[in-house]
């Protein structure tokens, strides 16, 4: 007996986890850290739908935290089975997740000094740095379009998903049961066609059973042309009231665009030569990455490449690199831009950058990535006129701009596409990584599109696959 377990991003976007049960044998898709609510977001990051120890093996979709982000925290309670991902994932999850123990052994730090001051026991970090380095030993590296053995029962093969350097949609085979070998692929996250650097996603495979992310399922984003457009005439903006831009930026994939697009644009003279600085060491170091990767790298990438010798605008852009040079950016009169992390400001530097700029109208934030329900990214895109920040009240009086365009998802429309040619096999299909709205919406449009068993699944549902 084949069963599907749904856990994580499920009726919401961050904690992606799925388990199937082949036999006796239990194996994850994806292990992320949920994101949100701080209470919930804790409660939810340190629970699994099954024993750690339980786990014969983890096949990851891609490094994105709230797909990777939950490994170290797997491995200490007592996993020690293989984590399967492709050799890009793998060298950015070496990056990813020790800076991830460190940022959440700061917050600790900062989080034990209230909690003393209100005589509370020390709280204790969801993993440490030792779990992180011994989550990447576990890892093994399988290239695209090969099919590998997780467990006996089980095959699998990664498919280009196009969301981000190395990402991959997961197709699964069993074994044989009553003359026919089932099939499942999960999506991971798909990208969109005709991005910038990465190539296109491919082809959902034929397959009996589909689990697809619907984070834009409810609407149709504009094209990447029309996002560099918003991010030219927003930045010009700015610096014509000699003001900052303040990009809150994802340090893998979506800082890589941007800079990419700032360099171009500075490159034919369309943006002054003003100072770029890219926040954030994870950024800095993840761009090293994606100089190791040109198999990911679309062909307008490469012929880039091969004209400039690079393509990360490393001539317009200064790394930042200890806090003491993040801190003197604060007085620096602008204009100027400033990447730096998290994507939907929940921590980091980023949260200091819009301390010390968001009271002031000349300055711009551009949002340039999803941002979840309960973020502080969220509440600025909904126009909220009043954010808190390290314990005290700011003014929005910046400028605000949101660029969906940008959106390394699939929007309603990509994703459409993506299921036609499935229409005659009629898979199942169940919708998962989106919130409540684009999750039905995109399911009335498939059934609109003869999809009939489309099925938006609940935390903790079980379902068997014949």
């Amino acid at each position: 007996m084949v069963e599907l377990l749904f856990h994580g991003a499920v009726g919401e976007v961050t904690g992606s986890m799925h388990c199937i049960k082949v036999e006796d044998q239990w194996v994850a898709l994806d292990c992320g850290l949920f994101q949100g609510k701080r209470d919930e977001s804790i409660a939810k990051n340190r629970s699994f739908p099954v024993p750690p120890s339980a786990l014969r093996a983890v096949v990851l979709s891609h490094a994105h935290a709230d797909h990777s982000g939950r490994l170290p925290a797997l491995v200490q309670k007592g996993f020690d089975g293989t984590i399967f991902c492709t050799p890009a994932t793998r060298d950015l999850c070496a990056i990813m997740l020790p800076d991830s123990a460190h940022i959440q052994e700061e917050d600790i730090f900062y989080l034990n000094k209230q909690r003393r001051k209100h005589g509370l026991p020390p709280a204790e970090p969801l993993y440490g740095s030792a779990d992180a380095v011994a989550a990447i030993h576990q890892m093994q590296t399988v290239s695209y379009d090969r099919w590998f053995t997780v467990v006996p029962g089980l095959l699998a093969c990664f498919v280009e998903a196009g969301h981000m350097l190395g990402s991959a949609g997961i197709h699964l085979a069993f074994a044989k049961r009553n003359g026919h070998t089932p099939s499942l692929y999960f999506s991971g996250d798909v990208g969109r066609p005709d991005k910038p650097i990465l190539r296109d996603p491919a082809p959902f495979p034929d397959c009996d059973v589909i689990l697809c992310e619907s984070t834009y399922g409810n609407r149709v984003n504009e094209s990447a042309d029309d996002a560099s457009r918003q991010l030219l005439e927003a930045v010009k903006r700015t610096y014509d009231r000699r003001g900052k831009v303040i990009i809150p930026s994802f340090s893998v994939g979506r800082t890589q665009t941007v800079t990419y697009y700032l360099g171009q644009f500075m490159e034919d003279g369309r943006l002054p030569r003003n100072p770029v600085f890219v926040d954030s060491p994870l950024a800095t170091s993840a761009t090293e990455v994606f100089r190791m990767h040109p198999e990911c790298f679309d062909e307008e990438a490469l012929e880039l490449i091969r004209q400039r010798g690079d393509i990360w605008g490393s001539r317009c852009c200064t790394s930042i690199k200890d806090v003491e040079e993040s801190k003197a950016l604060h007085g620096r009169p602008g204009p100027f831009t400033i990447l730096s992390s998290s994507g939907m400001c929940e921590a980091g530097r980023i949260l200091h950058h819009l301390k010390n700029n968001i009271e002031d109208p000349k300055n711009t934030v551009i949002l340039v990535g999803f941002q979840a329900a309960n973020t502080l990214g969220r509440r600025l895109a909904d126009g909220v006129k009043r954010v808190r920040l390290f314990h005290e009240e700011y003014d929005v009086r910046a400028e605000i701009v949101q660029i969906h365009g940008f959106s390394a998802h699939a929007d309603q429309t990509d994703l459409l596409r993506q299921f036609q040619p499935l229409r005659s096999s009629n898979p199942k299909v169940y919708l998962i990584h989106g919130e409540p709205d684009a999750s039905q919406t995109l399911q009335s449009k498939l059934r609109d599109n003869g999809f009939q068993n489309v099925q938006i699944p609940h935390v903790g549902q079980k379902v068997e696959i014949e």
